[in-house]
């Protein structure tokens, strides 16, 4: 099969031909590039003396020249008797537009069509699901690195369902996340004791198995994107068996020591919530399902300082190992808390990954997945859109295998999926760009001196808490982590009259690093004098 191609009369664009000449040579086409700027003249001769089996005609100028132009072109094919063979165009929308008017071209490409569109098209053959879009987290980021995630789920089941086959058609994200509103998380298995008043408050109203295998139907479609959804905050592991029964849940989400009277998700202490999301960090390890330990940035939202963010990052993972988790998602949230700058945030994140990596062996790996915070969008939806982009750019320095996309609404209102698809393409041009080649912003002196800092301090607070009892594993033992809550070694400023926590640290911003301050001078406290202090007072 034999393609010629290039610009039409003036336009001197190519770069879209030249892309999708390359995917004909890899499907065997013998290609012919005519280059910008070509007459109709021209072509008319290139297409006698070649009689190739296909004509690629590219124009990305104006639409009123584009209409004129292009009905000579058809008037000159004509004349000259080559229709018996495929036309096809390729240019702007605008000018795509003209093209389907005149009648001529057997395919008309607006840019910005996936690879696979291109290739059904060259081959006349649908892509078969199971080669193409792994049903797995696993075998999806093998396929394709790095996979996007969004965070879908509207206040109305039909328009959620509708939604997630949208989504699913446009063929830009690998993994929807559902998101189910406060009564789904906490009451599922409760009915009685939901409140009709509040249905849907915080997502979709997620009520009966059936509504589960209903939105994961609507997903079978398009690049058939993995679904997931977080856990519950009470029946966990009731609540995990039905998501893996109706939608093949993709992977778990679980904190380690929240949802429960800490944030008031819930009603568990948190004594019995910490053993509760052990187990099913184990019942999902048995069964082969990687797990998420969405713990770290808890701890953030609530303003506590940087090194108990590394150091909390560093327990859950190794919770996670210890209970026999084999592939374990790595989340990284950037922009958190509020005020943090792209270098020390950078830091903290790259300390974070040193330490959960020293963990790694032939039974223990992790995927590194990356995300904006979700309180740094302001309401300002175009500057929401610059928060998302250099967010995500900045993000890119982990070299991710996940990306979850947070629309640039979301600070504003919930995302609904045009919201959804916008966003990911957003995501998926920066990628592209990054994979070109950047400078290593991770190499910045000022980002690693504060690595190093965070990790040194990060190990005092480690091993505070691991003196703290007898406990062959401390670090998985729930009284132990209790206690370190007990008597402020893990505290945060939003956590001040919670009854179940201390509540008195303060916490500062300081050049763009959260701090841990002396409530009176409001100078830092370096960690090791933070936690002799809370050591001496406990004894």
């Amino acid at each position: 099969m034999e393609i010629i191609g290039g610009a039409l009369g003036k336009d001197i664009h190519v770069a879209g031909i030249l892309n999708f000449f390359d995917i004909a040579k890899d499907l065997g086409y013998e290609t012919y590039y005519l280059g910008p700027a070509n007459s109709i003249g021209k072509f008319i001769r290139e297409i006698k003396r070649v009689n190739p089996d296909v004509v690629a005609i590219s124009y990305r100028l104006s639409p009123e020249t584009a209409k004129e132009l292009l009905v000579q072109f058809r008037d000159a094919v004509k004349k000259a008797g080559l229709t018996n063979r495929k036309y096809i165009f390729g240019g702007t929308s605008s000018t795509a537009e003209i093209a389907e008017q005149i009648n001529i071209f057997d395919k008309i490409f607006k840019g910005g069509e996936s690879k696979d569109v291109i290739i059904k098209y060259l081959t006349g053959k649908e892509l078969k699901m199971s080669i193409e879009f792994p049903d797995n987290l696993v075998e999806r980021i093998k396929w394709k690195r790095p996979i996007l995630r969004h965070h879908f789920g509207l206040p109305n089941l039909e328009e959620t369902i509708e939604g997630v086959k949208e989504i699913a058609e446009a063929r830009i994200l690998d993994v929807i996340s559902i998101g189910p509103d406060q009564d789904a998380q906490e009451y599922f298995f409760h009915p009685e004791l939901q409140k009709p008043e509040i249905k849907g408050d915080g997502g979709v109203p997620i009520r009966t198995p059936e509504d589960l295998k209903r939105i994961y139907k609507a997903s079978r479609c398009g690049n058939y994107p993995l679904v997931r959804c977080y856990s519950g905050t009470n029946d966990l592991i009731k609540m995990a068996d039905i998501y893996v029964e109706t939608i093949n849940n993709a992977w778990c989400a679980v904190p380690l020591m929240w949802y429960n009277v800490l944030d008031k998700r819930s009603n568990r202490l948190l004594k019995d919530s910490i053993h509760e999301n052990q187990e099913l960090m184990k019942w999902h390890a048995e069964r082969g399902i990687p797990v998420e330990v969405n713990e770290s940035h808890h701890w953030s939202l609530r303003r506590a300082h940087d090194t108990i963010a590394v150091a909390m990052a560093y327990i859950a993972a190794y919770n996670a190992k210890q209970i026999g988790v084999k592939y374990y998602v790595s989340q990284y949230m950037f922009n958190t808390p509020g005020g943090t700058s792209p270098k020390m945030d950078l830091a903290k994140i790259l300390a974070k990954v040193e330490l959960i990596e020293s963990l790694h062996d032939d039974n223990f790996k992790t995927y590194r997945q990356v995300r904006s915070g979700l309180l740094s969008f302001p309401p300002d939806l175009d500057m929401a859109k610059g928060q998302l982009v250099s967010s995500i750019y900045l993000a890119m320095n982990l070299d991710p295998d996940i990306v979850h996309v947070v629309g640039y609404c979301e600070g504003c209102y919930i995302a609904k999926p045009s919201v959804v698809i916008e966003s990911s393409k957003m995501v998926q041009q920066i990628i592209k760009n990054y994979k070109m080649g950047v400078p290593d912003m991770s190499m910045d002196p000022d980002v690693q001196a504060r690595k190093y800092k965070l990790k040194e301090e990060a190990f005092l607070l480690i091993d505070a808490i691991k003196s703290l009892g007898h406990s062959k594993e401390p670090l998985t033992d729930p009284n132990i982590l209790c206690k370190a809550v007990e008597i402020g070694l893990l505290d945060a400023p939003d956590l001040m009259g919670n009854r179940y926590a201390k509540g008195e640290i303060c916490t500062k911003m300081i050049n763009g690093a959260c701090y841990a301050i002396n409530p009176k001078t409001k100078e830092p406290i370096y960690e090791k004098e933070r936690v002799n202090c809370i050591k001496e007072a406990v004894i």
